[in-house]
């Protein structure tokens, strides 16, 4: 028995021009067509009950025949509900209609049009990373947090409101939330005390141990980040307390259970400092901060090594600060020497060979003060250290093989190419392959 009338299926077969079907086909056809809106209203019955109502509407038989595939009616889409009307074919055969509106035409022509509506989008954004709230525009700015936190959630919400209303006692609650457990409190403030003690080694070897090894640190990692902005802004005359800043930055860049990318914008200017900053420790010892430019020098190769696959800003920022420094005749030689380094460990022999090499023939003016003394050999030494990385490993001890006039020819190329300073150097060296590496990226 089908629910669907047969003569319904007739009534279509005939307005197509098919005059004749049997019973049989009439059964069939109406029990398919039965099966057909059952499929589509289940489907519709879906977005209903997904959309949180209970009334079915247009908007849902349509999403119904989209996902089945079918081409959705049009003509039905409407903001308010359908009136529907009863007429009558006979006794016991309703038929029901939509009752259609009168419009005047005259009001919908010039009525204004409407605006079209915007389609629906969706987009995600990170409301924090390891703790850390990114500056996006999706998330409130500091400015916002604050001016939020200065207004009254309710009375008595400030002393004078409190005293006004008679409430003397009113406790106030800080604004920034202790979320530190006692134990790392503790522990940030031995590991603190222990790293900045000179007469126990033993005990600061102890706290960088615990630094490079322990898991669950990440809670402190933004307060050490700080810990050594602090340290290394207020103790650029202190060797001893820069040195120790270096040894924390690279005990956490080591530890391998911590998360340290959110922080590498903080972390990375206190190390900067120390590696081409103007004036570290004592005037009357003017070598002592070359090993402390050193350190900084390796970790900003960590650094590079590390985090510059996610953050692709991070070596040519940092590049550009290098050869700012190194092209700057005005700086001291320890500044020169920590941007030489600097620019050997974010990109090593490339980087030598598209920014120093060509720039060699102007710095020379920087080491030919002969009251620098040791500084100044130290920046050669610098020099010839980064230089020597472009040899090729095929080319070494390619010292034969070259006439008096051959080698003397190349000599000249080569303090043309680098200047006399430098190009002397490198001569003394009697290393054919560094001397041809030098002349290819100098283009001579």
């Amino acid at each position: 028995m089908s629910y669907w009338n047969p003569d319904n299926v007739r009534d279509v077969a005939e307005s197509v021009g098919i005059s004749s079907l049997g019973d049989d086909v009439l059964q069939s056809l109406s029990r398919d067509v039965e099966y057909r809106l059952s499929q589509v209203l289940e489907e519709a019955l879906k977005f209903m009950r997904h959309s949180k109502r209970t009334v079915l509407s247009t908007q849902d038989i349509s999403q119904a025949l989209r996902v089945l595939d079918v081409e959705p009616l049009y003509g039905y889409e409407s903001t308010r509900p359908l009136r529907f009307g009863e007429a009558s074919l006979g006794p016991g055969q309703p038929l029901f209609y939509v009752e259609d509106e009168e419009v005047d035409f005259e009001k919908l022509i010039n009525a204004p049009l409407p605006k079209v509506p915007k389609e629906i989008s969706f987009t995600a954004h990170w409301l924090a990373v390891e703790g850390v709230q990114p500056s996006i525009p999706q998330n409130p700015s500091s400015t916002d947090s604050r001016s939020s936190d200065l207004v009254s959630k309710a009375a008595g919400a400030t002393t004078g409101l409190a005293s006004i209303s008679g409430n003397d006692n009113a406790t106030i609650k800080p604004l920034v939330k202790h979320i530190l457990s006692k134990e790392l409190q503790i522990y940030f403030e031995r590991i603190s005390l222990a790293i900045l003690d000179e007469s126990n080694e033993d005990y600061r070897i102890a706290a960088f141990s615990s630094l490079r090894s322990d898991p669950g640190l990440h809670q402190l990692v933004p307060y050490f980040v700080q810990f050594i902005s602090e340290k290394v802004t207020h103790g650029m005359k202190n060797l001893f307390v820069l040195t120790q800043m270096m040894h924390l930055a690279s005990a956490i860049l080591d530890n391998e259970s911590l998360f340290i990318e959110p922080y590498i914008a903080s972390i990375i200017p206190p190390i900067l400092t120390c590696l081409v900053g103007r004036r570290l420790g004592d005037p009357s010892q003017p070598l002592s901060h070359y090993p402390l430019r050193d350190l900084a020098a390796s970790l900003i190769l960590l650094l590079t090594k590390k985090y510059a696959q996610s953050s692709h800003t991070l070596k040519p920022r940092l590049a550009r600060t290098f050869l700012k420094h190194f092209l700057d005749p005005y700086k001291p030689l320890g500044v020169h020497y920590g941007a030489i380094c600097g620019l050997q460990a974010i990109g090593g022999p490339e980087v030598i060979r598209v920014l120093v090499i060509p720039n060699l023939k102007a710095w020379e003016a920087v080491v030919r003060d002969e009251s620098a003394g040791g500084e100044k050999e130290m920046v050669i030494k610098a020099v010839l250290r980064a230089v020597g990385s472009l040899e090729d490993e095929s080319r070494r001890g390619m010292v034969n093989g070259f006439s008096e006039a051959g080698a003397e020819e190349m000599r000249e190329k080569l303090m043309e190419s680098v200047g006399e300073v430098i190009g002397g150097r490198i001569w003394e060296l009697e290393n054919m392959g560094l001397v041809k590496a030098v002349l290819e990226c100098a283009g001579s």
